[in-house]
């Protein structure tokens, strides 16, 4: 079955056990999920879903609860979500990197029934500062005996498969799981993803990436973000088979795939960008890949990418509150931008009373979709931040973008990234992308400090490639023919590594908190050279 062919599956069919059923017949002893440690077939699936919601059950799961997976990736996790959705309950997969009062938060707003954990992480459930709600069961894979934290925190191993009850009469708009945003700006919110959400995500990205039984598609995303859960679906509704990494590896990534029999992989521009900058290699054309799906690479990376290792990049608009509403290989292929609105979308570009802007002007970017459930429900246990995102009866997606004169969507900042300096704005991607370019940075990060005087000015945060150390003013120097002057940045701050969240983006409100210091090199000082060899 084709992706287009897929959207002939009847709208009551749109979830998780029924399209686990039905493919079931079509594709037999097929592997639906590979991995080192195991698989699972098309056949095999939902009777390994319809076990493992016996074991949520045994558990104390019932339909409806919430089942937080505190888990990196493994097929375990696949299993869980598989058997989550039997049985009618929520997968809420949380950050393995969150700590602390973070952990707690995400923790407490699911208010699960069970959590399930491994014994490494279980440790970080120890802290006072997170301490799961007294309600919710601990479970732990792969233990052997009871593990006990304390008297107030008992953990006990997760039970065996047991016996399978019927699969759950979910419908297309019930929540499939919860996914919490990256959190860049503020607090994780939880986003409530329906069955029929995923499923056009699996609809729309394989008909973008033209995906068919044949192709192996590969990913080294963690599994509580939307782009490698929807991967899942992608391969369940085209027939494919989706394996997957522990985590991104650029030393590590070549030979994974290869040895995946990968057709169609999955990145970010920071992993494009450090994939390029790793020496080049005999493994960068030996591998199958034929396609990757990139949001957020400039051109001149698609193409540099494209010459190195053969591979095609498409880039795909979307969010987890979303879905692919848009794909640049729509009406002809726009390499490095967003490009054009998806069938089944409406867009408008907004100013800040949500009024539309004309053509090539920027503007705050809103969606609206046509077919039921294509979108998230809205943010669980949060209804004030629900109705302000959706307000006017529009996605507010706090994307800054512009459309061009051909209907090409370009995408310019995030809006609270925006930076507003001497009356001009400036896009701290762009920035960013600039700063890239140059051949002795590995990575950077940009954003508005306070100006002396009204306003902000420009700093980025700046990580070098190995080995290099490049001197401030020749970085400025190198952007003045690729940037306005206005958006050269006045302060560069050079660092080991920058606050990433577990999918790479960069925690830019705790850039903003280090702020200035007395490393900081300033361009406006007036003996430059003198700061440049400090």
């Amino acid at each position: 079955m084709s992706a287009k062919q897929a959207r002939l599956i009847p709208y009551a069919n749109r979830t998780l056990p029924r399209i686990l059923s039905f493919q079931a017949g079509r594709h037999g002893g097929k592997v639906l999920v590979a991995s080192a440690s195991r698989s699972i077939t098309y056949a095999g699936a939902p009777d390994i879903a319809a076990r493992s919601a016996g074991r949520l059950a045994a558990a104390g799961v019932r339909a409806g609860d919430r089942v937080i997976v505190f888990l990196p990736n493994c097929m375990d996790l696949v299993e869980l979500w598989f058997g989550a959705a039997w049985l009618g309950a929520v997968l809420v997969p949380v950050n393995t990197e969150f700590r602390g009062a973070q952990l707690h938060h995400a923790l407490a707003l699911a208010d699960p029934a069970l959590i399930v954990t491994d014994r490494e992480l279980l440790e970080h459930l120890r802290d006072p500062k997170v301490r799961p709600a007294t309600g919710a069961r601990i479970c732990v894979i792969g233990a052997s005996a009871t593990a006990v934290l304390d008297s107030d925190l008992p953990a006990a191993p997760l039970p065996a498969p047991g016996e399978p009850p019927a699969a759950h009469g979910a419908l297309p708009g019930d929540p499939a799981a919860i996914l919490y945003t990256s959190g860049t700006s503020g607090p994780s919110k939880g986003v409530i993803c329906p069955h029929a959400q995923f499923f056009w995500w699996g609809v729309l990205t394989g008909e973008a990436l033209d995906l068919s039984p044949e192709d192996v598609l590969f990913t080294t995303l963690p599994f509580f973000h939307t782009n490698a859960l929807n991967t899942i679906w992608q391969a369940l509704l085209t027939g494919a088979t989706f394996t997957f990494a522990g985590r991104f590896s650029a030393s590590q990534f070549w030979t994974q795939a290869r040895q995946a029999g990968a057709t169609v992989t999955y990145l970010l521009g920071a992993m494009v960008h450090i994939l390029l900058k790793a020496p080049p290699g005999t493994v960068d054309q030996e591998h199958h890949i034929r396609v990757g799906l990139s949001p957020a690479t400039s051109p001149e990376l698609v193409e540099q990418f494209h010459q190195r290792f053969g591979i095609r990049l498409i880039e795909g608009y979307g969010s987890t509150e979303t879905n692919l509403v848009m794909s640049n290989v729509n009406g002809g292929y726009a390499p490095g931008t967003m490009g054009r609105v998806l069938p089944g979308f409406e867009v408008r570009i907004v100013d800040e009373n949500d009024s539309e802007v004309p053509c090539g002007k920027p503007g705050e970017l809103l969606v609206r979709h046509s077919e039921p459930f294509s979108v998230a429900n809205g943010y669980f246990g949060n209804p004030e931040a629900t109705a302000s995102a959706w307000r006017n009866l529009w996605f507010h997606t706090g994307d800054r973008v512009v459309r061009d004169g051909q209907g090409i969507y370009h995408f310019l900042d995030r809006i609270k990234d925006a930076i507003r300096r001497r009356g001009e704005n400036i896009s701290s991607w762009e920035v960013e992308q600039a700063l890239l370019s140059h051949p002795d940075v590995q990575n950077a990060a940009v954003v508005g400090v306070p100006a002396e005087v009204g306003e902000e000015d420009v700093m980025a945060f700046i990580v070098p490639r190995d080995g290099s150390r490049p001197q401030p003013d020749v970085v400025t120097r190198f952007l003045e023919d690729r940037l306005a002057r206005f958006a050269i940045p006045r302060y560069l701050q050079f660092v080991d590594e920058l606050p990433l969240t577990e999918n790479g983006k960069v925690k830019k409100y705790m850039l903003k908190e280090w702020g200035l210091s007395p490393a900081t090199w300033d361009r406006d000082e007036p003996d430059i050279s003198r700061r440049a060899q400090q």
